[in-house]
């Protein structure tokens, strides 16, 4: 008997798409969310819908309210702090893994992405994506299962953020010279120094995006 792909439930589309909503800030942060327009809008009936909430709110990117309804959850300076701390010391022991254990075919492939991120550096999204892909290769290269997995965890957590680290030029420009010395780092074969400059680069990302969200706290008084 042949196995057939799994087809994704109903709640499991639904949940993937408001996610990216969430994710993308197109359900704005601290916006209250009615189930009969979410149905309406998505065109699914209430229970996919629900299930999809359900999932969302487990992975706190929704809040529940007293009442029993839902929003999306606020932008934090808290959780900033949280996140890149935890994700610091996550970048730190891969970037350290992955200087013990690259190899020609690693350095080529990060040298290739390092220069990607340098021909995008002017273009906010781009770079960005450039930049998150360079750190994603160095935790293939690190092979280590479990910082992997809670790496993944608070990524996705941090994808609201992200963007907002990348808005300046002169952030941006700054997080390529410190993927550049990333790579020399890695290059030479330089554990320590790897996760040094890995747990550096990651905490400048933190301020960035405690300075942009203040900002945006502040105008929204």
């Amino acid at each position: 008997m042949v196995d057939r792909p799994r087809r994704a439930s109903g709640g499991q589309l639904v949940y993937t798409e408001l996610r990216r909503q969430i994710l993308d800030l197109e359900l704005k942060p601290g916006q209250r969310l009615f189930e009969p327009e979410l149905a309406t809008r998505m065109q699914v009936s209430r229970t996919p819908l629900r299930e999809a909430l359900r999932l969302l709110l487990a992975e706190d990117l929704l809040d529940q309210l007293p009442t029993g309804g839902m929003v999306v959850r606020p932008l934090s300076a808290r959780e900033i702090e949280e996140l890149y701390s935890v994700r610091a010391s996550l970048e730190g022991l891969m970037t350290a893994e992955a200087a013990s254990r690259l190899d020609d075919d690693g350095v080529a492939t990060l040298r290739g992405l390092v220069e990607r991120n340098a021909a995008l550096v002017d273009l906010p999204t781009d770079a960005m994506n450039a930049g998150h892909d360079f750190h994603l290769t160095i935790g293939d290269i690190a092979g280590h299962g479990w910082a992997s997995r809670l790496h993944a965890q608070v990524d996705g957590q941090m994808a609201r953020y992200r963007a907002f680290t990348n808005q300046s030029q002169e952030r941006r420009t700054a997080a390529l010279a410190e993927h550049r010395q990333i790579l020399e780092a890695l290059v030479a074969r330089d554990p320590e120094r790897a996760r040094t400059l890995a747990e550096a680069h990651v905490l400048a990302a933190r301020d960035t995006a405690l300075n942009a969200i203040a900002d945006r706290l502040d105008r929204s008084d």
